[in-house]
Parts: structure tokens; sequence; C-alpha cells
């Protein structure tokens, strides 16, 4: 663990459960923010289990590409019916824990292979994070009513995928998939929010990290 001005900050997942494991296990009131279910694999450990979920108040906040994992929508749907709430948003989030409003934890970038996380416990520093996650949880859709809206792009992915390695024009990748050249470039659009990309290779390299081609 290092000290960066006054916040801790620890590396990788194993010295972030050494250090926070006992926060988690007493939270009575978890909020999560996070692009997968990969970032935060350590928390899974304290809210997965029925009794845990019932007599918590978790609210869990994902982009969409948590959605063209069909095991992690398995797990998103096993949490909603033990009493989770879950909301999707297509805009670019914080990834950040935050627990019973007096500790918040903050993801940080990769690196060598670790990521690092901020573990804040200065109380105007997590109200600050608590507000914008709040904000973020009411512009957000509810997990089942953002799944019904995008099934189409879900059931598409693969070709689109497909389409877009073979490099050929959008005029003829539209009329492979049947779809008027709009609703593909909307698609591809949606497919590229999803996997949290900026360009068709990036969506392509997301792709493949994720095992969808």
């Amino acid at each position: 663990m290092e000290i960066v001005g006054d916040v801790p900050v620890v590396r990788g997942e194993a010295e972030l459960f050494a250090r926070t494991g006992h926060l988690f296990a007493q939270a009575t009131s978890v909020a999560c923010a996070a692009h997968d279910m990969h970032t935060w694999a350590v928390s899974q450990q304290h809210v997965v289990h029925p009794q845990d979920v019932r007599e918590r108040h978790v609210r869990k906040l994902y982009r969409p590409g948590v959605l063209l994992d069909a095991p992690q929508v398995g797990h998103l749907h096993e949490l909603k019916r033990l009493g989770a709430k879950i909301r999707i948003t297509p805009e670019e989030i914080n990834e950040t824990i935050i627990l019973d409003h007096r500790v918040a934890i903050l993801a940080g970038d990769l690196s060598q292979g670790e990521r690092s996380y901020s573990v804040i416990t200065r109380p105007e520093v997590v109200q600050s994070v608590t507000s914008l996650f709040n904000v973020a949880w009411r512009a957000a859709t509810d997990v089942e009513v953002f799944e019904m809206r995008f099934a189409e792009v879900r059931a598409l992915a693969p070709q689109i995928l497909d389409v877009l390695a073979s490099g050929c024009k959008d005029e003829t990748a539209a009329r492979t998939l049947g779809l008027g050249l709009r609703t593909y470039r909307r698609r591809v659009a949606e497919l590229m929010s999803a996997l949290g990309a900026t360009s068709r290779f990036q969506a392509g390299a997301r792709a493949r990290e994720l095992g969808l081609v």
C-alpha cells in the first residue's frame, strides 16, 4: 500500500481484499458502478449470498457491455431476484464502490497487470463521490427495461463483428445483415458504446477480449 496525499492506494484485488474485506463484510449499504463484473470481482464474494443481499441495500450500475456476456447476465438476474437494484447506463462512469456512505473505493488504471484502488474515507470527498453516483443512477435504466431495448443489438452482435472484421463497406454489410443502412450504422454505434469502444477497430479488439469473436 502507498499513500498518495492522504489517500491509501492499494495494488491488485488481493491487497484490496486484505485491506478492505472487513468493510465489505460489515456494510449494510453497497453502491457499485462498473463497466462489467470483473473490476470488482472481490466485492462479489460479499454480496452474492442470498442472506447477504437480502439484508443489505445493494445498488449496482453497469455499462451495456455487461449484457453481451451470458454468464454475467445470468448473475445480474440472480442478484436482482435476491433484491439488489440494478441499472444500466450508456454514459461513461467512474468505477466506484461506496460502502455505508462512509467509504468510497475508486478503481484506477491497470499497471503491469494489476489495477490500483484508492480508498477514500474523508467525509466530504465520500459525499461528493456519492452525489456523482446518485446522478448517474437516476439517469440510468432498470436492467430489465434496458435489456428489452438492447435485445436486437445483442442478437446481431456476432454478425456485426464479423462484417466489421471483413472490412466491407457499410452498404455491403447492411445488405448482408438484411438491415437498412441507417439501422446498420445505428446498431454499430450502439454496439461500440456497449463495448466502450471509440473506434470500430477498438470494438473488434474489445470483443476478442470478451470472447465474443
